[in-house]
């Protein structure tokens, strides 16, 4: 038996041998000082007949001294058998706490040795400690929730890396296909080369826009927000402007309702979250739909609300549009990817913020955001 390797459990043996110890010890000392108070009385020579005269036994005061002598042998005699079971209770509670000490152990153990043997591959198991509820019981349960959270996001990134591979390799075939185009054709001219060309500058800028989306999702899913006041009025405000010439395109009315309001939070990702949350209001609109975009203070936090008309969005499929790489329809134009609702997402997580997120009855979507600190108005 190495004891080294069971380090904790050595020291819970060592700790339940002293309590053992200490508490004999004590108990010893209490009947050696009962011994030591009840001894003149237990050696006092009882009443009876009188004596016979004995011998001469010295000089008055010599029968004292050996009765002191019996209560000294009297007391010393209490404390040898006491002694001995003390030494031998000492050896005695060693074992025992060894065994109970690895009794107690044996679930944390249990748990250690399943952990070691849970990777990447079978995270989907559980230590499902089983027994009564108790502080290991609840450990386990803990351990087996955080297994379900680690699985959870490792599913979620594969299915991240397999969608971006998907996106990434789409263009790369279409490309190709652009390029060999004019080989095979003996008879191209220089104005289909330029088309081809053009379409593969398109492309590229496509290819760009979703590179530079996935690193903005990569940054706002690691990013914690800063405690700076934050213009989220003026904002809005920036994020409308910048869009005016496409809610003319496309026919939208835009209704706002704004107050000067201030949050704490990082101006650059706040700002990706607006430009985010407009673009996604605006492209999955209908001809001559509404954009409403407001802001209001309720129970102490500021709310953003965004909302737009739109094709109906079945409630059981407003979750997923908060994904990576996920659309109400597969199909990707315009050079959209399905990143903007999943960058919203992280960066109101980097915020601490509540998002809320219904289809409306009549088509569209409609978005809350709870941001809970806020900072006097200018």
């Amino acid at each position: 038996m190495q004891l080294g390797r069971h380090p904790l459990r050595l020291r819970l043996t060592l700790l339940y041998c002293l309590v053992s110890v200490v508490s004999s010890a004590v108990l010893l000392v209490i009947m050696y000082a009962l011994a030591s108070s009840l001894s003149p009385r237990l050696v006092r020579p009882r009443p009876g007949p009188p004596a016979l005269p004995l011998p001469y036994q010295g000089p008055p005061g010599a029968g004292d001294g050996g009765t002191a002598s019996r209560v000294h042998d009297f007391s010393a005699e209490m404390l040898v058998l006491p002694g001995i079971a003390l030494a031998i209770m000492a050896v005695l509670s060693l074992l025992l706490g060894w065994l109970i000490a690895g009794r107690m152990l044996r679930p944390v153990l249990t748990m250690t040795e399943r952990l070691h043997q849970i990777s990447e591959r079978n995270v989907h198991e559980r230590l499902s400690l089983p027994g009564r509820r108790n502080e290991l019981k609840d450990l386990a349960d803990t351990v087996d929730g955080l297994l379900g959270r680690l699985e959870t996001a490792l599913d979620a990134h594969k299915r991240f890396v397999a969608n971006a591979a998907h996106e990434l390799r789409t263009p790369l075939t279409v490309e190709r296909a652009l390029l060999e185009e004019p080989l095979i054709d003996p008879g191209a001219s220089l104005e289909s080369f330029r088309a081809n060309f053009e379409r593969l500058l398109a492309i590229t800028d496509q290819r760009g826009q979703l590179l530079e989306s996935l690193l903005t999702l990569s940054r706002s899913e690691e990013a914690t927000s800063r405690d700076e006041p934050v213009d989220l009025t003026g904002l809005i405000e920036g994020a409308l402007q910048d869009r005016a010439p496409d809610v003319h395109r496309r026919g939208l009315r835009v209704r706002s309702a704004l107050r000067p309001v201030r949050i704490a939070g990082d101006p650059v990702l706040l700002a990706h979250l607006l430009a985010n949350l407009c673009d996604n209001a605006i492209h999955y609109n209908v001809p001559g739909g509404t954009v409403e975009i407001g802001v209001r203070r309720e129970a102490g936090r500021v709310v953003l609300s965004v909302a737009n008309t739109g094709q109906v969005i079945p409630p059981d499929q407003v979750d997923r549009l908060f994904e990576p790489f996920q659309r109400l329809h597969r199909t990707a134009d315009g050079g959209h990817h399905g990143l903007g609702l999943s960058i919203v997402r992280a960066i109101v997580r980097a915020h601490r913020a509540n998002l809320t997120a219904v289809a409306r009855p009549d088509g569209g979507l409609a978005v809350d955001i709870a941001f809970p600190r806020i900072t006097p108005d200018p």
